[in-house]
């Protein structure tokens, strides 16, 4: 704790402040070093080009500051701040114990989706955030870095693998080589510069080169890869919720909530297929509702459906827009395919820059019946939609970009951000969106199952013994997705441990909408409740439901 803050009675809160800002400020700036990528992904672009130090002595220097640095925050008595600095103090304790996790729980030496996100050039690609020729000598700096960076990544991980994780690393780095031959030199093509551009092709050539030879090795180890070793084991999977989610409770509880949440939405499921569709089984009434392909394509439906979903928010006032920013809509790169949607949004302090979503083509790997199904039919393409855009991730990050503190703007944590996500699906459907369409409903609850698949299977990986067979025959079963998304699906459960958090963040959301609206007018209330929830930007759950609600009651 600061000196000067020692001491300080705690009648005198604006004593304190100050000294809790300059750590808050100092933690940051320590973070930022640290941690480039993020650094760039924020916006404090004096980053620019680096890569995270990832050798063995590099990790583990980051693993003791991050220990030093919590034990400087939890020194700070939180009788002693204001509500925005107690949320803070928490929050950036949690921010760190997520950090510790991912690295005490071995990521960094079993797992390729610990590098593969951070290496991820798109900031330099699609954020015009600077001109074209600062963003190339950036750019310039970074392929410089890959070689060494493959390197690293390399000597960490230990072989065997799980098969997946494996396939994960292929699938990842040979797409990445890809996209540094195919994708990146048309973008820096109107740079003018003759000796920049010599520079450029000599390091993008061999970053691509080394990042394809990475993604070569992962290909090697797959004929010999187990498929199973990945399971955390349930110790370690009750001490991820802990301490990347605070959420603490048994697998038990865990495991009843998502038997009750799937058993609620395959009832919906059956009422409304017998609705719309009587007589055919809810295998067959999807299957119907999943043939509706947008004729357009995927992107082009989605930026379609764009304006009436952002048209239906402001009408029924469910939660402020605090601005007029607009999401893109585009074809997913080749490295991030493992996904089938997903947003890129700017960090907070970059200012005036698109957010785009991205949707990720059928691998042409597949058969021609399996590229077909991956393709999202138009209801369900409606909730992904509206789950990436309004009012879901883009909308929440437009709040998040405006929270008071900047630790609540920069830190958005996996259940916050999903549950919300998840949870706003439900939210317009609940509050009257496609209601004279059956199939709006259908498409919502196809989603949700998804979900809540997810969730079941996180804990079967993981906790239970399940195979990923049976995983993917649950993503079949109860989940309704075709072949080829069922694959993909039980495959990110085995790397991705916390999916399960869709559902989890979206049990919480409305158990907190639920106590918090209870008293003050219900649904009456749903718009007030939004804002102040979001409004904090994106702390663990159980952090924001005790700033609104103070300690105890029921998480979900």
């Amino acid at each position: 704790m600061d000196a000067e803050a020692k001491g300080l009675p705690c009648l005198d809160v604006s004593a304190v402040a100050p000294a809790w800002d300059r750590f808050v400020h100092s933690f940051l700036e320590g973070y930022f070093e640290r941690n480039p990528t993020f650094s760039q992904w924020a916006g404090r672009h004096e980053h620019d080009g680096r890569l995270p130090d990832w050798s063995p002595e590099g990790i583990a220097e980051r693993a003791a500051w991050l220990g030093a640095e919590r034990e400087r925050a939890l020194a700070f008595d939180p009788d002693c701040l204001d509500e925005r600095r107690r949320v803070e103090r928490e929050a950036v304790a949690a921010q760190i114990d997520s950090d510790l996790f991912w690295v005490e729980g071995g990521w960094p030496w079993r797992n390729p989706i610990y590098y593969a996100g951070p290496m991820d050039p798109a900031l330099y690609l699609t954020r015009e955030y600077a001109p074209l020729e600062q963003r190339l000598r950036a750019y310039l700096e970074y392929a410089k870095a890959i070689p060494a960076t493959a390197a690293q990544v390399r000597a960490n991980l230990k072989t065997p693998m799980p098969k997946t994780f494996a396939e994960l690393g292929e699938m990842s780095f040979r797409g990445l080589a890809g996209y540094f031959e195919s994708d990146v030199p048309p973008v820096f093509a109107p740079v003018e510069d003759p000796d920049l551009q010599a520079a450029f092709r000599e390091a993008n050539a061999a970053a691509a080169v080394a990042v394809r030879e990475l993604g070569d090795w992962f290909h090697d180890q797959i004929a010999s890869a187990p498929e199973e070793g990945f399971a955390l084991g349930a110790d370690l999977f009750l001490r991820m919720l802990r301490e990347t989610e605070r959420v603490d409770v048994s697998l038990a509880d865990l495991e009843a909530a998502g038997r009750r949440e799937l058993e609620r939405n395959l009832s919906a499921l059956r009422e409304a297929c017998a609705g719309w569709a009587p007589g055919v089984s809810v295998a067959e009434c999807l299957a119907r509702v999943q043939a509706e392909k947008p004729p357009e394509g995927p992107v082009g439906a989605a930026r379609r459906q764009l304006a009436g979903l952002r048209r239906f928010v402001e009408e029924t006032a469910l939660v402020s827009i605090p601005g007029d920013e607009q999401a893109q809509v585009e074809e997913s790169p080749p490295y991030q395919r493992w996904n089938s949607a997903y947003i890129d949004i700017p960090g907070p302090l970059d200012k005036h820059l698109p957010a785009i979503y991205y949707i990720s083509p059928p691998d042409a790997a597949w058969s021609p019946e399996e590229r077909a199904a991956y393709i999202a039919g138009e209801a369900d393409l409606l909730f992904i939609t509206a789950h990436e855009v309004w009012p879901g991730h883009f909308l929440q990050f437009l709040h998040s970009n405006r929270a008071e503190s900047l630790v609540g703007r920069l830190f958005v944590g996996y259940g916050f951000a999903e549950g919300w996500a998840h949870y706003s699906e439900e939210l317009i459907w609940e509050a009257g969106f496609g209601a004279d369409d059956p199939k709006t409903r259908i498409g919502q609850l196809q989603n949700a199952l998804l979900r809540n698949v997810r969730y079941l299977v996180a804990l079967g990986l993981h906790t239970g013994g399940m195979s990923l067979a049976e995983a993917e025959r649950m993503f079949r079963e109860q989940g309704f997705q075709d072949a080829a998304n069922a694959r993909q699906q039980a495959a990110r459960g085995t790397f991705d441990p916390a999916f399960l958090n869709y559902t989890l963040g979206k049990l919480m959301v409305r158990r907190l909408r639920e106590d918090w609206t209870s008293s003050r007018g219900g649904r009456a209330a749903w718009r007030e409740f939004h804002d102040r929830f979001l409004s904090y930007g994106g702390p663990p759950i159980p952090l924001v439901r005790e700033a609104m609600l103070g300690a105890g009651g029921q998480l979900f």
